[in-house]
């Protein structure tokens, strides 16, 4: 087999619009910078989009030994890759705004209930502890809490 008659540009193309869906939950999620905007997904599918373009062009524009075949092949493989596309884009920017509120979370300004969670040393603290621990000589007037999206 000849290797300059495989249209590897199509065929990586899909494979990379794969890995851009695949890499989002297992390796991008983990970090905050590609978490909250998923730009490195973004910029693999725009290498896929790429990738794809040639190998159709390609296959529409090379004189093959079966024209036709070649021609179904590349448009179904580039529908794929697009609907692989699709797919992630859907899920990251539409699903994700589908999700229900959480009507049990605590709204802003509303006292919080008493808690107790390991600080970054490991040692239990609860509210109360931080509500009457004085810092600086001075008692604290109150307690930020941030919740932020995370992974378990």
């Amino acid at each position: 087999m000849n290797f300059r008659k495989i249209n590897w540009q199509l065929w990586v193309g899909l494979v990379t619009s794969f890995v851009a869906l695949a890499s989002y939950p297992f390796v991008f999620v983990q970090f905050p910078i590609t978490r909250n905007f998923p730009w490195a997904n973004l910029l693999l599918f725009a290498l896929a989009a790429v990738l794809l373009w040639v190998g159709v062009r390609r296959a529409f524009a090379g004189d093959n030994a079966h024209p036709g075949i070649s021609k179904i092949v590349a448009s179904v493989v580039a529908l794929l890759g697009v609907a692989v596309f699709a797919m992630f884009v859907f899920a990251i920017f539409i699903g994700a705004r589908q999700l229900p509120a959480s009507k049990g979370a605590p709204q802003i300004g509303q006292k919080a209930p008493e808690f107790t969670l390991a600080d970054t040393n490991g040692k239990a603290i609860s509210l109360a502890e931080l509500l009457t621990t004085p810092i600086n000589g001075k008692a604290p007037r109150g307690v930020l809490l941030v919740f932020y999206r995370g992974y378990w």
